[in-house]
């Protein structure tokens, strides 16, 4: 039987004058993904519960003329590790681990 690896998120609560773009950058986290994680449309609350994936991938920089094959093996694994469908120079990714 195959054993299932169980990935456990950190939770946090929302402090008085946070946004969603400064706690996913003080755990190094792109924000879209925190709030893909969380089910959020717009911006972070004070004392609202959010939880923050375990970032298992390397964060990357994306130069120009690299394509979601190039940095995760396909299209929809780049979809999948960074909630988004688009790419563009000096955005964040999470890299797929080879």
């Amino acid at each position: 039987m195959k054993a299932l690896n169980l990935v456990r998120g950190e939770y946090i609560r929302v402090r008085k004058g946070q946004t969603l773009a400064a706690i996913a950058e003080a755990y190094g986290l792109p924000p879209r993904v925190v709030a893909a994680e969380n089910g959020l449309t717009g911006e972070v609350s004070e004392g609202q519960i959010l939880r923050l994936p375990r970032a298992e991938h390397n964060l990357y920089t994306v130069r120009g003329g690299e394509s979601k094959t190039l940095l995760c093996g396909s299209p929809a694994a780049f979809e999948r590790l960074n909630c988004t469908t688009r790419l563009y120079p000096g955005q964040k990714v999470f890299l797929a681990q080879k």
